[in-house]
């Protein structure tokens, strides 16, 4: 047993060592254990390749905006790892993981004497998660964002009220697959029988794979560009304005402080969703609560900016659709600075086309190093890149530190790549934000 918060988090982290285990049978095994806590729970299944975050911040701010006590599952986490599971957006005490830690501990040890093995660090967090949500009189429902593709992830052992699938992208393309319609029936995997589906995806490959797995499943279909649809949409200062037409009605001029056009249709998944609740006569959720909801949602490292004078932003673009978004909001944006780009990835990405659209709009770009076991070299991305002014750093702590003093002008600093890296680089930015400010 443990007794400390850092001793079990040591131990969460140390199951990394057993690496990414698709499959359902350990965590089958040890909810039976658990007497089933996933079954008590009103939830909703978010899965996809980009959004699945924001989309869950969405709907959580619109459900509390409602009154309600939302729980939230998500991954990885961008400043503490309690974040992972949290209630209206405050994440699990310190004392709660501790005691959920040791109550899953012996279900691990047992299971890894089994034919089945011991379980992932993400099928523990998973497991906890169930039983905290399915033991807190509190949550009036759970949204769970998906790990890993959809078919065999940890999170889909639960029988939602219905589910989401964001946009689709070739990412993990050595465990999903290597086209869009290939992961696209990873995704649709987490389709439920005559569960309703809403969904944002463009590519036509993958839209035919997920109507199909949805007639299979008799579960009712809603797609952006069909069933509801955005309308004028247009960017400001500090976020998106849009018109959202769904079955039910249209609401105009629908704001949201999340920046990005992509927002935009995360955003309206949310709203769909939270419409049906509403008709289904599950939740109690007004327009009023829909706009204030979305206006008020807030994700970190989703294109945030951290300083406005000097520019300094921080986007988890950690895949090519992703850095495709990042370089076309900045390009329209921000088309008169000097931008430096700082990068870093992991060893899984096709990272030559990230690198080849981010040498587009950058007039520097840095590749860093960090310690995580799937990081890249920098070195590697060096090679690639063709940009006229580029260096690989291995100190990326003192090299950000000197380039935020060195910032001045037309200039500005983006930070990218990986969500590890940006969990890792956000409170470091922050402290020389605040410093430099000082020091002014």
């Amino acid at each position: 047993m443990f007794t400390t918060y850092n001793e079990a988090l040591e131990w969460i982290h140390g199951r990394l060592r057993l690496g990414i285990k698709p499959g359902l049978k350990r965590m089958e095994w040890m909810l039976e254990k658990l007497d089933h806590p996933e079954r008590k729970i009103n939830a909703v299944h978010i899965g996809g390749t980009n959004g699945k975050g924001s989309t869950v911040t969405f709907l959580r701010s619109i459900l509390q905006e409602a009154g309600y006590k939302v729980g939230t599952f998500t991954s990885p986490y961008i400043e503490h790892f309690n974040e992972r599971i949290s209630i209206n957006g405050k994440p699990i005490s310190d004392q709660d993981l501790l005691d959920l830690t040791n109550l899953i501990v012996p279900l691990a040890d047992e299971l890894e004497e089994t034919e089945l093995g011991g379980p992932s660090e993400f099928e523990v967090i998973t497991a906890m998660s169930f039983y905290y949500f399915a033991n807190n009189p509190k949550v009036d429902i759970v949204l769970y964002e998906v790990g890993l593709g959809g078919r065999f992830d940890s999170t889909n052992v639960i029988k939602p009220l219905t589910s989401i699938i964001t946009n689709i992208g070739l990412d993990h393309t050595s465990i999903l697959g290597d086209t869009y319609e290939k992961i696209a029936f990873e995704k649709a995997g987490i389709i439920k029988e005559g569960t309703p589906i809403f969904t944002a995806v463009k590519h036509q490959g993958a839209m035919k794979v997920i109507e199909e797995q949805a007639v299979k499943m008799k579960a009712p279909l809603y797609r952006l560009g069909e069933e509801f649809n955005i309308n004028s949409h247009h960017s400001v200062s500090k976020g998106e304005v849009f018109t959202l037409q769904t079955e039910e009605k249209t609401l105009e001029k629908l704001e949201i402080s999340m920046i990005g056009q992509h927002q935009t249709e995360n955003a309206s998944l949310a709203v769909c969703v939270a419409q049906y609740l509403n008709k289904k006569g599950l939740f109690n959720i007004s327009e009023q609560a829909i706009r204030t909801g979305l206006k008020q949602a807030y994700w970190p490292g989703r294109f945030e900016i951290l300083s406005e004078s000097p520019i300094v932003i921080i986007d988890g673009a950690h895949n090519d659709e992703g850095i495709t978004t990042l370089v076309n909001e900045l390009s329209s944006r921000y088309k008169d600075k000097n931008i430096h780009i700082v990068f870093a990835a992991l060893k899984d990405k096709k990272f030559d086309k990230m690198i080849g659209k981010l040498d587009k709009v950058a007039s520097q770009i840095s590749f860093v190093n960090f310690d995580f076991p799937r990081a890249a070299d920098a070195k590697d991305f060096l090679k690639i890149s063709q940009c006229t002014n580029k260096v690989a750093v291995d100190d990326w702590k003192a090299y950000l530190g000197e380039e935020i003093q060195n910032l001045q002008g037309n200039s500005m600093l983006v930070v990218t790549g990986s969500l590890y890296f940006i969990s890792e680089v956000k409170p470091i930015l922050c402290h020389f934000l605040k410093n430099k400010t000082i020091s002014l």
